[in-house]
């Protein structure tokens, strides 16, 4: 926490609006959609919800097909299920390990080919990092689908000085209790267009009618974030920026003190964007330095220290078995090779050199 949370919370309390809505919520949903520059924000119950809303927003309906990038943690696929749409994955790139604009490019030229374009295309900005945009978003607006941005661990990042989630139709954050701020869970969805955010708050409120009594002639859910998160999400965005400095510290720290080391490749960044670092990610090639990483991993669990693989891409899942995908060489290397060290801003440089020392050991030890 930052220290000023508990303050927030207990204007909630006081005022006492703990269930769902009220000051807080609206407050922060007011300084979030400043923050990142965007018009309009509501505040949900995770990133997920978010997704989901937006995507009905723009009319996704059973059969259809959505582009989704593949190397992305499942929940960013699994709004598409929600609506009984079909995912085509994209690969992603090496410069950013996110979305490749060329794939993107060949899957909508055999779309249009073929007269059955997608109905939106979700664009992952992964572990703190922004795809590359301008390329995408030309591709979409030239085929006229919809780009929703999946920004949710992607917050307090920039693409040519600009956040990640305003560059389209929406965008996606989560505040889940990994996240670089949290509200322990929650989300939210922004836009520059006010009548998509009116109509996704009407959905996450069930639905309700402005009619004195329960009124509902659509189907909503129960999606909005309580008075007492938002609270907290307040305090927590007045430390975002510090956030941000603390893990690209620790990434830069990771990467003098391994970066040395035969076979490991840190996760790039690209000149057109700023990342927060949300998990500071590397490579391991066991061709070339004779570790895997694996043995990385079980060397640090042997000492209570957690880390874990890059995600595995949605094209490997069992979940999407028969899914299209479009390459998909990259993001298998990056699964098969990839680590995300510990990466909690809390951490003290006590705590870093012990990581970097058990790391460094495996090295020795393969020697």
């Amino acid at each position: 926490m930052g220290g000023r949370e508990l303050e927030f919370v207990g204007e909630a309390f006081q005022s006492n609006y703990i269930a769902p809505l009220g000051p807080q919520v609206d407050a922060f949903e007011r300084e979030f959609a400043q923050q990142v520059g965007a018009s309009y924000a509501v505040a949900v119950s995770s990133g997920t919800a978010a997704l989901h809303l937006a995507l009905r927003y723009i009319g996704v309906q059973p059969g259809d097909e959505v582009i989704c990038s593949t190397f992305t943690f499942v929940a960013s696929a699994n709004a598409i299920l929600y609506l009984g749409a079909r995912p085509v994955f994209v690969d992603s790139e090496s410069q950013s390990w996110n979305m490749d604009p060329g794939l993107l490019a060949e899957c909508l030229q055999k779309r249009a080919k073929k007269g059955c374009l997608p109905k939106a295309v979700v664009l992952v900005h992964l572990y703190g990092q922004v795809a590359d945009i301008d390329p995408i978003r030309e591709m979409c607006d030239r085929y006229e689908i919809p780009l929703i941005e999946d920004a949710a661990e992607a917050l307090g990042a920039a693409y040519k000085g600009k956040a990640p989630g305003t560059f389209g139709k929406a965008g996606i954050f989560s505040f889940n209790g990994n996240k670089i701020i949290t509200t322990s869970g929650g989300g939210m969805l922004i836009s520059d267009d006010r009548e998509l955010v009116d109509k996704c708050r009407y959905w996450a409120t069930q639905a309700r009618e402005p009619a004195l009594h329960y009124e509902h002639t659509e189907m909503g859910y129960n999606y909005r974030m309580s008075n007492v998160l938002a609270a907290i999400g307040r305090g927590q965005l007045l430390v975002l920026s510090e956030r941000v400095d603390g893990k690209r510290r620790i990434f830069d720290y990771y990467k003098k003190t391994l970066g040395d080391l035969q076979g490991i490749e840190f996760m790039p960044e690209p000149q057109y964007g700023r990342a927060t670092r949300w998990l500071s990610c590397l490579t391991v090639d066991p061709g070339v330095s004779g570790i895997t990483r694996d043995k990385v991993i079980d060397v640090l669990a042997a000492n209570n220290i957690e880390s874990r693989p890059t995600w595995k891409p949605l094209h490997l899942q069992p979940l999407f078995s028969g899914c299209e995908v479009f390459g998909g060489s990259v993001s298998e290397k990056i699964f098969t090779q990839g680590i995300c060290l510990p990466s909690g801003t809390i951490m003290t440089d006590r705590d870093l050199s012990w990581i970097v020392s058990l790391i460094r050991s495996c090295w020795k030890q393969g020697s």
